[in-house]
């Protein structure tokens, strides 16, 4: 008898201490891949991703601005005005995890040809933006807003498109669903469905088994980010979009699967357009093939501003 409550209690004790196991190792990775190292030698995460090309390496005259989120917090951007005096419209740019701003130069060299201004983002966390930490769209989902409305307060009655990379487009698809805002048009390039199934798809890289530890990751980075990190669910953000979407997807993407792009882009209530670059993985794609980038977005482009110049004739005089 005494055998068996002995035993009884090195199972619980030995249950409670794997439960604590995994959940400290949920903790520390989460926090890993949220964190970046700062200037203190004791800090933890990955390095911090730093600005590696200007716009003039790209033959593109700019001009720095600085977006304040509050005194201390800030966005660093570069404003490139299109060729001509009279633009087309503005494309604001944001880039994906462990990302900056200079990652977005090879799109924006092609926006210019197309006669578009682009501003360029770094997230915070990034490049020369203030913080030191990344939430993989859902807190970003506040710098898309941040952007879009000190864009919208200068620009006009042209059309202001969002462009977002992989993380960019979930802050994006984010800032459309939690906090109303409404641009012209949107191109998310490698977008993911969920913060969860995106850390599954991680820890699968590095043959890790996904469960239970990508939803200790999710559960444990929010707790450490103040979100609900099982709600941050793309998929489910692009039913609120009620403008012109285009989806750039690679068919070798291994980190975002094309079914699960095309299972995001049947959420879509509105005009949307999924084009595949066959020879593509998960990288920027406008690398991968120029010709259909442009092409593409391009296409996109021509549409909204029809759309836009339709309503401006339709108003009264």
């Amino acid at each position: 008898m005494g055998d068996r409550i002995l035993l009884k209690k090195v199972i619980i004790r030995t249950a409670i201490g794997g439960i604590l196991a995994l959940n400290v190792i949920g903790y520390t990775g989460a926090y890993l891949l949220t964190h970046y190292k700062t200037d203190n030698k004791f800090s933890l995460g990955v390095p911090r991703s730093n600005n590696y090309n200007s716009p003039l390496d790209f033959d593109l005259q700019y001009t720095k601005q600085k977006i304040f989120i509050e005194q201390n917090e800030w966005l660093d951007s570069w404003f490139i005005a299109s060729p001509v005096a009279k633009s087309e419209g503005v494309v604001i740019l944001f880039h994906g995890k462990d990302s900056n701003k200079s990652s977005l130069l090879d799109a924006a060299k092609i926006l210019h040809s197309l006669k578009y201004d682009t501003l360029l983002i770094d997230f915070r966390g990034s490049g020369a933006s203030s913080g030191n930490t990344t939430t993989i769209g859902a807190n970003e989902s506040q710098d898309v807003v941040a952007a879009f409305n000190y864009l919208k307060k200068s620009n006009g009655q042209k059309p202001v498109i969002l462009y977002g990379i992989s993380m960019g487009s979930a802050a994006i698809l984010r800032a459309i669903a939690k906090y109303q805002i409404q641009p012209d048009g949107i191109i998310l390039e490698l977008p993911f469905i969920s913060l969860l199934d995106s850390a599954k798809t991680r820890l699968k890289s590095y043959s890790l088994p996904p469960s239970p530890m990508a939803e200790l990751m999710v559960f444990w980075g929010g707790v450490q980010h103040g979100f609900n990190g099982f709600n941050h669910r793309p998929i489910e953000d692009a039913k609120a979009v009620k403008c012109p979407v285009l989806i750039l997807a690679g068919k070798r993407d291994r980190t975002i699967a094309l079914a699960k792009v095309e299972r995001l882009a049947q959420n879509f209530n509105v005009t949307h357009d999924l084009v595949v670059f066959s020879e593509a993985g998960h990288e920027l794609l406008v690398r991968s093939d120029r010709k259909l980038w442009q092409q593409s977005v391009k296409s996109l482009l021509d549409t909204i501003n029809k759309s836009k110049y339709s309503e401006i004739n339709l108003l009264p005089n």
